[in-house]
């Protein structure tokens, strides 16, 4: 194989410190930057969002300052259609998506390993904080040794033959050490601030975002043990299991415990409702192949939480059933279910309505 890596340069601080870590390791380093949107092509949406044209902008610069040779690919529309579309479908239909999910499996690797296989290039690389290891069967994606950064979550879906082709330089480090490399080699994005959870959402305001792009009909809020409504609501997308925002008010806590999209109803109750022990996830992605129908794993429902000790119960190729040793936090349908033995991702899918 050659030492020639392309790698995804956002031009923020991580993928910048990649980049620039591979060419210190010898490789031959491109970087290509994706355009995901702008104002102009989210004309069709009725919003204008920040403009990820100047990231752009800033990663040539960066590439510059490092030398190495830098371009951009357009992939505004394609977005759109297996990201921000499906985002507000999704939270549509009472569900809660995770479009960086989307965006890896369907978007950003695919057009890395695409322009990696124009170029002849063998590798790509990102500035996630997690980790691939490699064994005699083929690479494992493992979790970051920086535990509040691990990223491991959202690269679940990926296909085991980009893994294979996938360098990750920042799964052994920290942030505050690359942020020190990138102020060290007076990167320009050494200052640049974290990038915000959701791209395309300004404020992490999705409430905002969603205004106007979903439909808005109102419909009643139950409570789930007298099965009384008590109110109503503008519209089942502004609402998540678990939350308690825009609920009528009761006197007492309530919580958001079920959605149900063909009754256009929210449903509200107590805090131990929102919990759950069981689930099921569909459309799984083994990056690990399963050595049992039934196997022990840890299992996270969200990328900041902490995975719990779960028992997996294989369905079929595509699904599985998840049974918590303990009662969890509001697991929502939409969401990623990702399963781990150790540090090493097992697969993934996700939470199927119930």
């Amino acid at each position: 194989m050659n030492k020639k890596v392309i790698v995804g340069m956002s031009g923020g601080v991580d993928s910048s410190v990649t980049a620039i870590l591979l060419k210190e390791q010898g490789y031959e380093v491109e970087g290509v930057s994706l355009i995901l949107f702008d104002p102009q092509s989210r004309k069709a949406l009725g919003k204008a969002p920040c403009c990820s044209v100047k990231a752009v902008v800033d990663a040539s610069k960066t590439a510059d300052v490092i030398g190495i040779k830098h371009s951009h690919i357009d992939m505004r529309d394609l977005f759109s259609e297996k990201v921000i579309r499906p985002f507000i479908e999704s939270y549509s239909k009472g569900l809660t998506p995770n479009p960086c999910i989307l965006c890896n499996k369907f978007i950003k690797f695919p057009s890395l390993i695409k322009a990696a296989d124009t170029r002849g290039f063998d590798f790509i690389a990102t500035g996630h904080y997690a980790r691939v290891q490699s064994t005699g069967t083929g690479a494992q994606l493992c979790r970051g040794l920086d535990n509040k950064k691990d990223q491991s979550y959202v690269l679940y879906a990926l296909s085991r033959d980009i893994v294979n082709r996938l360098i990750l330089p920042l799964g052994e480090k920290t942030k505050p050490a690359v942020r020190e490399i990138a102020h060290r080699l007076s990167l320009p994005s050494a200052n640049r601030p974290e990038s915000q959870e959701i791209c395309f959402i300004e404020e992490r305001n999705y409430v905002a975002f969603m205004d106007g792009l979903a439909e808005e009909a109102k419909g009643p809020v139950i409570d789930i043990e007298t099965r009384k409504q008590i109110g109503n609501h503008s519209g089942i997308h502004l609402y998540t299991i678990g939350q308690r925002k825009r609920l009528p008010a009761m006197g007492k806590p309530m919580y958001v415990v079920k959605i149900d999209p063909s009754a256009n109803a929210i449903y509200a109750g107590p805090r131990e409702m929102a919990q759950m022990s069981a689930f099921t996830v569909q459309g799984v992605n083994w990056l690990v192949d399963p050595h049992s129908w039934h196997m022990s794993a840890t299992v996270k429902v969200r990328s900041t939480m902490k995975d719990e000790r779960a028992s997996l119960q294989i369905v079929d190729s595509k699904m599985v059933r998840v049974d918590y040793c303990e009662p969890q936090w509001a697991p929502s349908p939409g969401q990623s279910s990702v399963f781990y033995d150790g540090d090493i991702v097992l697969g993934g899918g996700v939470i199927a309505p119930y």
